[in-house]
């Protein structure tokens, strides 16, 4: 029976992005970043959750070319180390059956803002009154709700969503942020990503959380949503601080109407000074930014022209 071979590392906020980069190149169908220290049963009793240590996992085939894959692997993680502290990466055998759910068993359910609660789908919790639950299964799309990326954006949006809103949310991953911006309710979200497995998951999600008929999801960029003419009173962007100040160099900040906001995460601290002048740059002035560990999220507001 074939197996797999699940590495993983425990490293801080700063070293978690450039990890999963270099871990892309080798490991199958993308890698995972998901927040350490939770606890099963912390997700409802207030407690701030730690963010100092988030573990990022991959996995590759067990076969002839696994040595060659660990030493080319560890090789890189040498040179990272002369940049960043790295710890030694930690190997585990799985079989092929139980390898694509294996990180199940760290997601737990999670509670972040006021009201909003997130739980894995094959998790039941007894959600407070006036809770907005978010049931998930993100497969192999990112955006678990674990990730201080994904909740810096979450809590903006319970902050910042008002009845009607049309938001845009590029780059949408598993779909966490369109449903909870439609749960929070925003009138009309369209969610669009360049991966077709991420499309895949944000409909599989919206129609298990029920709100499929307020979000339009689909296959696109950065690019198809300029060409189509249309403008959002809200954009939220989840990825990468590099990929977003290119964005800014194509005409990102047309998306959002005059007097319209935007918000950005998935930037590192020392990141911040030149995503903002990119965001200027294409038309958006920061407002405001909040911090989690290491990572910001930045709001941003297009003047009325």
């Amino acid at each position: 029976m074939p197996q797999w071979i699940e590495i993983s590392l425990h490293v801080d906020g700063e070293a978690a992005e450039a990890v999963a980069t270099e871990l892309q190149r080798w490991c199958h169908q993308g890698v995972a970043i998901e927040q350490a220290n939770i606890e099963s049963g912390k997700y409802d009793d207030g407690d701030e959750i730690p963010v100092e240590t988030l573990i990022v996992r991959g996995y590759f085939p067990n076969d002839a070319e696994a040595e060659e894959k660990r030493l080319q692997i560890e090789r890189a993680l040498i040179y990272m180390s002369m940049m960043l502290p790295m710890p030694k990466p930690q190997y585990k055998i799985v079989e092929d059956e139980d390898w694509a759910h294996a990180w199940k068993k760290h997601y737990k359910p999670i509670r972040l803002g006021t009201r909003i609660l997130i739980r894995p789908l094959w998790i039941d919790v007894e959600p407070k009154p006036d809770d907005i639950v978010i049931a998930l299964d993100p497969g192999m799309a990112f955006g678990t709700g674990t990730h201080p990326t994904t909740q810096l954006c979450l809590e903006a949006l319970e902050r910042m969503i008002t009845p009607s809103l049309d938001v845009v949310d590029l780059g949408c991953g598993s779909g966490i942020l369109s449903i909870a911006a439609a749960k929070l309710g925003a009138g009309k979200i369209v969610a669009v990503d360049i991966d077709q497995l991420a499309v895949d998951a944000t409909i599989e999600n919206a129609q298990e959380n029920e709100v499929a008929e307020k979000i339009h999801t689909h296959q696109g960029s950065l690019d198809t949503l300029i060409t189509s003419a249309r403008r959002f009173d809200l954009l939220v962007v989840n990825i990468l601080a590099k990929i977003i100040i290119e964005m800014c160099d194509h005409k990102l900040g047309q998306l959002v109407r005059p007097g319209g906001r935007a918000i950005f995460s998935g930037i590192i601290e020392d990141q911040r000074t030149d995503v903002e002048a990119a965001l200027r740059q294409t038309g958006l002035e920061p407002v405001t930014h909040y911090q989690q560990g290491d990572w910001i999220l930045i709001e941003a507001k297009r003047s009325i022209d």
